[in-house]
């Protein structure tokens, strides 16, 4: 088999610096960030998961505006010059330059650069109209440097070329082949070369020296647009307004190109102020008289839209002074500081409807994404967040403060809690002083504590055993409630020994003097809702009321206390004052829990009191000595019980209900029955079950049973008019017929499912999370199912049939899902998501004992549903709506059986839509620049062109929906994944790395670091430079990594082992003559691909076998 190499100096590897530099930790919980500005011009940001305001790192500059997204952030610097921020991860950002050189064949020198007047240029673009030497090449920019030197493509087409990657053909231009003919007159190479960009997490400056006059200083900056298109990949419209009121919009904005090219001057009626971009179509802007322009024309093929169209503002004499838009709402702030909402806002009604007055004064809005709203109060210039914004409710219900404070702040607070917890341990208005005795020595203490600890188990025995037997051995009087008092007097003595060995001397107590006492301010009614029109409370609490409170929720304690005063510096009334602010990559939904709204533990002291060992280790010798005698009493006192009989020897539980049956036999029709679950324990201590339907046919009563040890697997049937569930048996899978139930409402069908499935994992024994040996499944809704191997699965002799696999959910949702021999399972939800499972069990509809209490989390999945729209054309109309009495409905579904409308159209069940139809533009075939997909007739193959034959078209419309779950996943972010592949055996040593190598949804190749049983998560990702996109990857036996490009060519990478866990190169396989692979698996000594068509003939098998 012919294998070309790729070089390691052709294309760059993660084991060189450049590929290598990112490995950044993460294992924190996925978050995204709000932005905001200070009045001094410092630069912040609030995650989602945390609690502090974050200076940002590059701190040199001061801003005045910010436009933030998820993957960067842009802002006006107080020098009037726009900069970004580009969040660093471990997939760099890469630009493929390329140009052709081009030869022609003479008798004399052959093919050589001597090319006809009529001829393309020497060096040129793919079109050959662009003349592209390759010292013309240029870095953009100083935030770009080369990533390595010009080379030869040997690829075309997904199999690679001769020696110097030549194709031929038989004039410019043409169809070009690898292999050279007789009748071959010129030739052509494609030569590449990529840079990359590195300035990352730092505010880098937009360059303005372009052709032409220099725009004038800049005033105001929106980013949003990412949903207009998605070609090129994370494109973005960056507008931005000059000092003299000019509007400018930033070209060929994407994920490749994160500063863009070039400034376009954007023609408007007036001077404008101030401007607003959504995440789609949505464009609007604030003249200087106060009016609103509403941008139209915004789409696909022009993102920066053709006119604009005024909207008078609400109030005439108080003109508009700032305005935000999101996907479907508007929100504006006039000259009187009044906040308004614009009813009835939308892609097809930009202009909306009416104002509505919000009865509140800010100084400014900003709409984020999910159409969330933050706002900065006009008095006290506190951030405020709209609470209760929901896709039925766009105007919310009420504004919460946010309460946070920034990160030196807590840094100084840290500090000063650490000098007085240096002193001692405090809590509220007091000080507890740590005795002499635990500072002279920590073994003497110790030592004490192994005395007490044996005292408190003679005590503690006592009263166990006056408890447990209560007449005595002797004369059988009853133990006299005195006596357990004293009992109980005695443990209270023990621990009140523990503080009266910390009391300190006199003679130190007379050397500290006694402080005054300060007062604090503290907010009220922290986190409560500050409705419309309503005003922040704030009171301020003296010490003396602190004091009281103290004297009253404190235990009693020898140890002597004083009232000390708190530090200015530690609660400090010094709070931000935020000038402006940015919600564009805040990712917030109704179920997102935050840590915002509420005072942390180092704002206001905690108004506790503590009387435990003030050092670490005598803690640590304290909890030691405790877990240890109560452990070896419960073993004591299990012993004594051994000898018992069981107390109940069977028993028998069960469970009815009401469904309805779809009938196997004529008629075919659901027919109300009665089921019941009958689960018994016998002798041996086994659980099994039965399952009865009980029904009536012909007036004669019947039934039919199902054992529960039978049952293969339970899973939910999507239907829309059911609320339906299927049990599967080997008997009925080989008749493919199974048993189907639908309740009445959706939680009795979840309900059902908990219960029996719970059943049959007791009658076969299975509890707890899965093995290590498990195999996992994906369905296609994307229900996730274990199974546990037996011994037999793979017997030589006799092996378990596929049919009789018992398979139980876990709760979550994946597109996909990849596990090894250690247990370390991945997923990939159908947003490109990724997953790493956590050990748990259960979740989902799973709750009590059929779900682990821990190791659960919110897991949360979008994927879109699809409809079309099907025309016919006719030689009156054209192609319209009026099709032929037998064509397909007009609205229907991918294969034209069912009709569905835009109108009438649910998402799935447990789902909701979580935006509006659109056209989908990414259809398999290709489409039209309005999304037609062409065919001679319904049902045949679709092109995204138009010929002479094409008597009907359709058109895709998706529309997003989501759903928000439990298991026990974890997300792994921030990079959206393909696909994911881990090594399938490796040592069983939980700290033994296991290689995963995986596709981001860019195409670039990654390696994780660090995962292992205890951490399956990871460390970071390792990119792996290609040369073009891949699409699969997966890795086998013995380190083997096979991966497909996106023009199905296939790669295999060379020397990875586990000391070497990226590799050296990729080797370039030819794939199947005629064949575009899209998929690859691998195992021990054969390679398995799956081609366009979803075939895998055996010419593929034989090909790839190693």
């Amino acid at each position: 088999m012919a294998l070309r190499l790729l070089s390691r100096e052709k294309v760059p590897e993660a084991a060189s610096g450049l590929n290598a530099s990112h490995s950044v930790q993460e294992v924190a919980m996925p978050s995204s960030l709000l932005w905001a500005v200070d009045v001094h011009g410092g630069v912040h940001s609030l995650s989602t998961a945390g609690q502090y305001w974050e200076l940002c790192k590059d701190g040199r500059l001061q801003f005045k505006r910010l436009a933030a997204v998820k993957q960067c952030c842009w802002g006006i610097a107080c020098d009037h010059q726009i900069y970004v921020y580009v969040h660093s991860n471990e997939v760099p950002i890469r630009y493929q330059e390329e140009t052709y050189e081009n030869q022609r064949w003479n008798p004399v020198d052959g093919f050589s650069d001597r090319l006809l007047p009529s001829d393309r240029w020497q060096w040129s673009n793919v079109a050959g109209l662009i003349h592209q030497p390759l010292d013309e090449f240029k870095l953009v920019s100083q935030h770009w440097q080369w990533e390595s030197d010009w080379y030869v493509d040997e690829n075309i087409g997904g199999e690679p070329t001769e020696k110097g990657g030549w194709t031929y053909a038989l004039d410019f231009p043409a169809t070009y082949t690898k292999d050279k003919r007789w009748n071959s007159c010129v030739r052509r190479r494609r030569w590449i070369r990529y840079r990359r960009y590195k300035s990352r997490d730092m505010w880098a400056k937009i360059p303005s020296l372009e052709s032409g006059q220099l725009p004038d200083p800049f005033n105001d900056i929106a980013v949003g647009g990412w949903e207009i298109t998605d070609e090129p990949l994370g494109h973005l419209s960056v507008w931005a307004v000059t000092v003299q009121g000019k509007v400018f919009y930033r070209e060929n904005v994407n994920d490749h190109n994160p500063e863009g090219s070039s400034w376009t001057e954007i023609q408007t009626p007036g001077e404008v102020v101030q401007i607003t971009c959504g995440p789609s179509d949505l464009l609007c802007a604030v003249l200087w008289e106060g009016q609103l322009m509403v941008r139209e024309g915004v789409n696909r093929e022009n993102p920066k839209g053709n006119s604009w169209k005024i909207v008078e503002p609400p109030n005439s004499e108080n003109g508009l002074v700032q305005a935000s838009v999101g996907i479907n709402v508007l929100w504006a702030i006039t000259r009187d500081r009044r906040v308004w909402f614009r009813r009835g806002v939308c892609s097809e009604n930009p202009v909306g409807t009416g104002w509505i007055c919000m009865n509140i004064e800010m100084v400014m809005v900003d709409v984020g994404l999910n159409d969330q709203v933050w706002g900065i109060g006009y008095e006290d210039r506190n951030i405020y967040f709209r609470h209760g914004v929901t896709p039925t409710e766009y105007s919310g219900k009420a504004w919460k403060v946010i309460v946070v404070s920034r990160e030196h702040d807590r840094a100084s607070r840290t500090g000063s809690a650490t000098s007085l917890a240096s002193a001692g341990c405090f809590f509220g208005d007091e000080v507890r002083l740590p005795s002499q005795t635990s500072i002279c020595s920590e073994v003497d203490f110790s030592s004490e504590m192994d005395k007490l600890a044996k005292k408190t188990e003679s005590v503690l025995e006592t009263i166990g055993e006056s408890e447990s037997c209560p007449q005595a051995s002797g004369g059988g009087d009853v133990v006299s409630s005195r006596a357990l008092e004293k009992k109980c007097a005695d443990v209270e003595t023990v621990f009140e020994t523990i503080p009266l060995m910390e009391a300190s001397s006199e003679k130190w107590m007379r050397s500290v003097p006694e402080p005054c006492v300060a007062q604090s301010q503290c907010l009220l009614d922290q986190g409560g809702l500050l409705r419309d029109g309503a005003e922040l409370v704030i009171a301020r609490s003296d010490s003396n009321t602190m004091t009281s409170d103290l004297a009253e929720t404190s235990s009693v304690s020898s140890v002597g206390t004083y009232p000390f005063g708190i530090e200015e510096h530690y609660v400090s009334d010094e709070r931000p004052l935020w000038a402006w602010l940015s919600g564009g990559g805040c990712d917030i939904e109704a179920h997102t829990q935050l840590n915002w709204f509420t005072a942390q533990s180092g704002q206001l002291f905690s108004l506790q009191s503590f009387s435990m060992p003030i050092s670490c280790a005598q803690q640590t010798v304290w909890r030691k000595q405790i877990v240890h005698q109560l452990t070896e009493r419960s073993k004591r006192e299990l012993e004594d019980f051994k000898h018992y009989e069981q107390a109940v020897e069977q028993s028998v539980w069960i469970k009815k209900g009401a469904m309805q049956w779809w009938r196997d036999g004529k008629p075919h029709k659901w027919i109300d029955v009665r089921v019941a679950l009958e689960q018994f324990t016998g002798n041996d201590g086994k659980r099994d079950g039965i399952f009865f339907i009980y029904y009536t046919f012909n007036d004669e009563k019947k039934y039919l049973h199902v054992f529960s040890n039978e049952v293969t697997i339970l899973v939910p049937i999507a239907n829309e008019t059911k609320h339906s569930f299927a049990i599967y048996t080997p008997e009925r899978t080989k008749q493919r017929c199974p048993i189907r139930l639908a309740t009445t409402t959706e939680q009795e069908m979840y309900d059902w499912l908990a219960v029996l499935s719970l059943a049959c994992c007791d009658s076969r024994e299975l509890h707890g999370p899965p093995s290590n040996q498990a195999l996992w499944s994906v369905t296609c809704k994307g229900d996730i199912f274990v199974n546990e191997p037996t011994p037999n699965l793979e017997a030589a002799q006799h092996p378990t049939p596929s049919d009789q696999l018992y398979w139980r959910q876990i709760g979550g949702h994946l597109r996909l899902v990849e596990c090894n021999s250690q247990g370390i399972v991945w997923g990939i939800g159908y947003d490109h998501t990724a997953w790493a499972y956590t050990g748990g069990y259960g979740g989902g509809f799973f709750q009590g004992l059929a779900s682990s209490t821990d190791n659960i989390y919110t897991q949360s999945d979008v994927t879109c549903v699809y409809i079309y729209e099907n025309q016919r054309w006719n030689p009156v109309t054209g192609y319209s709506s009026r099709g032929l009495p037998t064509d397909r409905y007009m609205w229907s579904n991918a294969s034209g059986l069912q009709e569905c409308t835009k109108a009438h159209t649910k998402p799935p069940s447990q789902w909701t839509w979580v935006s509006d139809w659109y056209i989908d533009f990414n259809a398999p075939g290709g489409t039209d620049r309005e999304g037609w997909q062409y065919a001679a007739d319904f049902p045949a193959s679709y092109h995204g062109y138009k010929t002479i034959k094409d008597f009907v078209r359709r058109r895709r419309w998706a529309r997003k929906c989501k759903i928000v779950t439990t298991g026990p996943w974890f997300e792994v972010a921030p990079i959206a994944l393909r696909d994911i592949s881990l090594i399938p055996c490796v040592s069983q040593k939980a700290d033994d790395a296991s290689a995963l190598w995986a596709i981001s949804n860019k195409g670039d190749v990654l390696c994780r670091q660090g995962v292992t049983k205890q951490n399956a998560l990871g460390v970071s990702w390792l990119h792996i430079g290609t040369d073009q996109p891949f699409v699969s990857i997966s890795i086998g036996g013995y380190y083997q990594v096979w991966a497909i490009a996106r023009d199905g060519a296939a790669f295999y990478r060379g020397s990875v082992s586990p000391q070497n866990s990226t590799g050296d190169c990729w080797y370039h396989i030819p794939p199947p003559p005629k064949q575009k692979l899209i998929q690859v698996s691998v195992g021990q000594t054969s390679v398995y691909t799956v081609d366009e068509n979803g075939k895998l003939p055996r010419s593929v098998c034989e090909h790839f076998v190693i």
